[in-house]
């Protein structure tokens, strides 16, 4: 898909450097896929807590059980 960004160029020149891409695309589609990691990562982050632990839960016996 064909897009047309106005994109800093002191950054984008920064970033092809850095991370030693041969191309302006490779940078910004690392740099979009960095972004969306990072982001999922931060989600995983927000659920800690949310779910119910069992202190008495026995991992081994479960799998025996199996």
């Amino acid at each position: 898909m064909a897009t047309n960004l106005k994109i800093e160029e002191g950054l984008l020149d920064e970033a092809l450097a850095l991370g030693g891409f041969r191309t302006k695309r490779e940078t910004v589609d690392e740099a979009l896929r960095s972004f969306i990691r990072h982001q999922k990562q931060l989600k995983l982050l927000d659920a800690e807590g949310a779910f119910e632990e069992f202190d008495d839960f026995d991992y081994k016996k479960y799998r025996r059980g199996r």
